[in-house]
């Protein structure tokens, strides 16, 4: 543990117990309470009401005053949902407060056995009617994570864990801290990387997979099946307590969903995370005192900059020097420890050793960005294996002193499947070793300003990574790991690019380092070629297309559809159907009862903006292959309705024709974009399309965000909604006709007719 990595000494602890009844919640408080040094409360609601049960209301006054007035905090609450800690973790505002959660996740049948057996509990939660509801709460629970606002989070998953942590927070004095991260966590599952590749269907996750992502090492054989004795509905919940009421209440409202996808069901923490070691103080021997300075300032100055991010400035040794310089001026900064703090560990092993999930590592690296020598840059490079090498050599050849380069990990890396890291961005420092290339010769002026921009450059590479991120509305919030294991088009709410216009391109495409881009014409797959200089940043003229529009830069995960064109031999068992041409496929998440892609196999077309007259052929194709596919599912069930088209910016690579019913019966339709991408402009028939190529040589597009963000209205009667769950009780009645221009020029297919 790193005693530096604490952001100042002394700051009180808002401690939030989670954990069933009969895991061990109280018993741990007293137990700290009786041998710890710092003055503590313990907040119960089962009696806070002067030893009566209580409101949360209650407890959130008494931990606020509490608090207030200095003392460190135990909220003895069962806390297995998100929800039921959200308030308590908003008590924690502020850098005078360390907010830990301290996860007492014990086996269920101990945890039922404790329950069943004991008498006077405090809640009067015990006997048999303990057992139904320790059951539900655990089969429903969920983990908690940095992200959610929490410092340091200790997981105990054995007796002995509880002991430990005992032992830990009661030897914690008046002016001690805890070293912030996640601890106690096993590794997770090796196997949890099955279905990354699964593009076609919904990949079916084990339930103990599943569980290990979302708890760490949670397996649900600990979990009694339906068939176990202890499995009985609850008769009377009159006594139960408070804190237990809700949280059973809440469980028996949600179902349980094993068999959706992988990227579903995996819960991961939503923060994007940036560690990097300190720049040039190792090898090329910079001034400590003098790099710290830098440090913190850049830390400062960028930390202001996004809300779902952070960085961890990271060392190998707990007798770090830069580390303890670094924290010293942090706390004399005032900065947010939950956007930056320190952390004792392996770079290239932060989430597998100490559960610090970090999407972003940056590599001290040398100007031929190359693996070799020692320190973090070898370890990076061994970690991540021959595909980050390969990776590089696209992207740049060198890098010079005060810059960076980005550059997104391919999935078959270990570090990316280990370790959950999407991008490695190198940076290069100044030089004060005579034995090392550019010495500067204590040339410290030129030297800090060197440095300056080499921690410019890092940082704006990750913000730019941040933005990115930010600019595609994902489901749950999901963080960039994520992103790169899904496969999901446009519809599922991607950004999008206006290929047209450079001004929107320019602001909306900030795409791994730097603010404009460029494609990389001699990477195999087209993968883009960026440069994260703070002093000259510069879209080359030869990646413009003839149109004078720059052509759209596909972040990693966005290569899925190409991939898939390019190799389908590779995907064979996931695909509907493979021709010389086209290939066809499920959406993975399908925003209708049948939703197919039809995907180009021509290289170069990755959207409509690339079509011209010499594609008309495949445009057809693309059509008849739709068509036939549309009159299969009509065959099937006749009282569908199909409409055939493409979006105008979508955000996956390869053209891909969208083959959709109109129900809108799916469970991945969730916001406004995911409609209002099939039921605006912003949707081109493919019937026009051709018409366009047919006339005009080009597609007309409608790259508008303000299509996405329309009202919602039905694709029938066109009445506005409020939300989509009404929208959808709607639709679902509605018996007015399509609109009279959907019902011209066969934009809709129905078994009725070949079109309407």
């Amino acid at each position: 543990m790193d005693e530096a990595s604490g952001p100042k000494e002394g700051n009180v602890v808002l401690a939030i117990l989670v954990g069933a009844p009969g895991s061990g919640k109280s018993t741990f408080c007293e137990e700290v309470m009786r041998s710890s040094t710092r003055p503590w409360l313990r907040v119960c609601q089962d009696t806070i009401g002067n030893g009566k049960a209580g409101s949360k209301a209650q407890c959130l006054n008494s931990a606020a005053k509490a608090l207030k007035d200095g003392k460190s905090v135990f909220i003895d609450r069962c806390n297995l949902v998100k929800e039921q800690r959200s308030e308590f973790i908003k008590l924690g505002v502020g850098p005078e407060i360390d907010v830990h959660a301290v996860v007492l996740d014990l086996p269920a049948k101990l945890c039922i056995s404790r329950s069943v057996k004991r008498s006077g509990h405090e809640g009067n939660l015990q006997g048999g009617k303990a057992a139904a509801v320790v059951n539900r709460m655990l089969q429903n629970k969920e983990l908690p994570k940095l992200s959610e606002g929490f410092n340091r989070i200790t997981f105990c998953q054995s007796e002995s864990d509880v002991k430990d942590a005992v032992k830990t927070y009661g030897t914690l004095g008046p002016l001690d801290n805890l070293p912030h991260g996640c601890f106690g966590q096993k590794n997770p599952d090796s196997k949890i990387q099955v279905g990354i590749m699964k593009f076609l269907k919904k990949t079916t996750v084990p339930v103990d997979t599943a569980s290990r992502e979302k708890g760490i090492g949670n397996s649900t054989s600990q979990i009694p099946g339906k068939n176990d004795s202890c499995c009985k509905d609850i008769e009377n919940n009159s006594s139960i307590p408070n804190d237990t009421k809700l949280e059973s209440e809440k469980v028996e409202g949600r179902a349980i969903d094993y068999a959706g996808s992988y990227a579903n069901q995996v819960s991961l923490d939503d923060t994007l995370t940036l560690a990097f070691p300190s720049i040039s103080t190792a090898d090329f021997q910079f001034n400590h005192e003098k790099a710290a300075d830098i440090i913190v300032e850049k830390v400062a100055e960028f930390s202001n900059k996004f809300e779902n991010a952070r960085l961890v400035l990271v060392d190998l040794t707990h007798k770090s020097k830069i580390l303890a310089l670094v924290k010293t001026k942090v706390a004399e900064k005032n900065i947010d420890t939950r956007k930056f703090f320190t952390h004792v560990g392996d770079i290239t092993r932060l989430y597998s050793t100490g559960g610090l999930r970090c999407n972003v590592i940056a590599n001290a690296a040398n100007w031929r960005l190359k693996p070799g020598g020692g320190g973090v840059n070898a370890a990076i490079f061994n970690a991540a294996g021959p595909e980050l090498e390969s990776a590089t050599k696209e992207k740049v050849k060198s890098l010079s002193p005060g810059n960076a380069v980005v550059v997104p990990l391919p999935s078959s890396s270990p570090l990316f499947t280990r370790e959950g890291v999407t991008h490695v961005i190198h940076v290069l420092g100044p030089n004060m070793n005579p034995q090392r290339p550019n010495c500067l010769n204590n040339d410290y002026n030129k030297g800090c300003k060197i440095l300056q921009d080499a921690y410019t450059s890092l940082f704006e590479g990750f913000v730019s990574i941040v933005r990115n991120q930010a600019e595609k509305p994902v489901e749950n919030n999901v963080n960039l790991e994520r992103k790169s294991l899904e496969f999901q088009d446009q519809s599922e709410g991607c950004s999008r690019n206006n290929v047209t216009n450079t001004d929107q391109k320019s602001k909306r495409d900030a795409d791994h380092g730097s603010e404009k881009n460029k494609k990389y014409k001699g990477a195999q797959d087209g993968s883009e070629l960026t440069f994260t200089d703070s002093r000259d940043q510069k879209v080359d003229s030869e990646h413009r297309r003839n149109d004078g529009g720059i052509s759209k830069v596909w972040g990693s995960w966005a290569q899925a559809l190409h991939q898939i064109a390019m190799h389908p031999e590779k995907h064979k068992d996931d695909l509907l159907e493979i021709s010389e041409d086209v290939v066809v496929l499920n959406d993975m998440f399908p925003k209708a009862k049948k939703h197919l892609l039809v995907l180009a196999r021509t290289r170069g077309l990755d959207c409509l903006a690339d079509i011209q007259n010499e594609h008309l052929e495949i445009l057809k194709k693309l059509h008849a292959v739709g068509l036939k596919w549309a009159k299969k599912f009509l065959n099937e069930n006749a009282s569908l309705v199909f409409r055939l088209g493409y979006h105008s910016a979508p955000s996956m690579r390869q053209l891909h024709l969208h083959v959709i019913s109109q129900d809108f019966e799916s469970k991945h339709l969730k916001n406004k974009k995911h409609w209002n991408s099939f039921n605006t402009a912003f949707f081109r028939d493919s019937v026009d399309v051709i018409d366009d190529i047919s006339n005009h040589g080009k597609a007309t597009l409608k790259d508008d965000d303000k299509l996405l963000s329309m009202e919602l209205r039905c694709n029938k009667c066109r009445s506005a909604h409020p939300n989509i769950p009404r929208l959808k009780l709607h639709i679902s009645n509605c018996q007015s006709p399509f609109p009279s221009y959907l019902l011209q020029n066969g934009r809709l297919v129905s078994a009725s007719e070949d079109t309407l």
